[in-house]
């Protein structure tokens, strides 16, 4: 199953798409698009729009996750970042993909173990598990939304863990022993 992860924001949208199947992560892309800072609102929206749908045909994922809105440091930015967040899902529903909503809080739990990781926690788990480091923290962040959502594969309407005991279940489990092995390998064998 292909995930396509979208971090809105009218500077910066960052977006990665990952493969899950059988217990493991697998990356297939990721990305910002950064329109210009000198362009209309409108502009710079049509811009996000425009990409990500190029995004999706050209990766054809089978669904995408966006981040929820986080209480912003004024009323103003929350209606910005509210706008781009408007367009990522706008351009998943006019591509027919189902789309979730994940928070900061619980996307950083599912990816780096706790809901208080700092974002580079989250950009290093990332890159553990996918074995790629993104083209930015923007399209890291996208990334993480999808790995995140990956343990809920096709159960977009509760984005949330499973496990009893706070640990992410599944295939999210999986790819993140796997990303140990791998790095202990690398290692000599000493963590």
């Amino acid at each position: 199953m292909r995930i396509l992860g979208i971090d809105p924001g009218l500077r910066s949208t960052g977006w990665g798409v990952i493969e899950c199947d059988d217990g493991g992560l697998r990356h297939v892309a990721n990305g910002a698009i950064q329109p210009k800072l000198t362009l209309t609102d409108a502009d710079r929206l049509s811009i996000i729009f425009n990409e990500l749908n190029d995004v999706i045909g050209q990766h054809k994922p089978d669904q995408a996750a966006i981040e929820q809105i986080f209480v912003a440091k004024s009323a103003g930015s929350a209606l910005r970042l509210g706008m781009a967040r408007g367009v990522g899902l706008l351009v998943c529903g006019v591509n027919g993909l189902p789309v979730g909503e994940i928070s900061a809080r619980a996307l950083k739990k599912a990816v780096a173990g706790t809901g208080t990781a700092e974002k580079k926690q989250v950009q290093d788990m990332v890159t553990r598990l996918l074995a790629v480091t993104a083209k930015n923290a923007d399209a890291a962040d996208a990334l993480a939304i999808a790995i995140a959502v990956s343990n809920d594969a096709g159960k977009l309407a509760d984005v949330g863990l499973r496990s009893g005991k706070g640990e992410a279940a599944g295939g999210l489990s999986a790819a993140i022993a796997a990303a140990l092995a791998r790095d202990d390998a690398s290692n000599g064998g000493k963590t």
